[in-house]
């Protein structure tokens, strides 16, 4: 018996407890792969959002509501853009008044390459590899007595790192959460976002 447990028992329970610890060992690397890999897609897709809030600002002086209004906006609506007809630098033309410059109207979806496989608006809404919508907010906001558009998009690491390590992500979370109780002002959020409803930020986004 002492035989068998030697020669047959022994070497396949170190083999797994080796399986483990090599496991062990590997898993916060693998998560941390994931995680940037997962990361980088959403901020591609944000930066899209962004580029497309920011024209549909520039059109209708504040930020669309509802990722609906915001594909419409870029399959049909069309932005107005300053033409120039001959150079400022050139003395002669100036002078004798030929330097025009004329407003004209070019659809949203020739001046705004999105980044995504397809180049279509409907992905807006989705986020990369994971699924489910991201959440999406704007408003008009009071700041030093003037009014300001604000918007915010977002996914939290939970819905980010769906099925990657549990307790991994539960560590974020945590990290986060006590980070944000030494701050007074400026939370941060648990999770990739671009813009802020909280203060304006110049739309930056929180990878940045």
């Amino acid at each position: 018996m002492k035989n068998i447990f030697v020669f047959l028992v022994l070497p396949v329970a170190i083999i797994v407890l080796a399986y483990l610890f090599i496991r062990g060992i590997g898993e916060p690397v693998r998560f941390e792969q994931d995680k940037k890999f997962r990361q980088e897609r959403v901020a591609e897709r944000l930066k899209d959002i962004r580029d497309v809030q920011v024209a549909y600002k520039s059109q209708y002086g504040k930020f669309a509501e509802s990722f609906d209004s915001l594909i419409t906006f870029y399959n049909h609506g069309k932005l107005k853009i300053v033409k120039q007809i001959g150079s400022m630098d050139d003395s002669v033309a100036v002078a004798q008044k030929l330097v025009k410059r004329e407003i004209i109207e070019v659809p949203v979806r020739e001046n705004i390459k999105l980044r995504t496989v397809t180049g279509s608006a409907d992905s807006l809404r989705f986020v990369p590899v994971v699924g489910g919508e991201f959440e999406m907010e704007a408003m008009i906001k009071r700041v030093s007595g003037v009014d300001v558009p604000l918007f915010e998009a977002r996914v939290s690491y939970d819905r980010l790192l769906a099925g990657l390590n549990r307790q991994l992500v539960v560590n974020i979370n945590a990290e986060v959460e006590e980070i944000n109780k030494t701050l007074t002002t400026g939370k941060r959020y648990s999770g990739v976002k671009v813009g802020s409803v909280e203060q304006p930020n110049n739309n930056a986004g929180n990878w940045e």
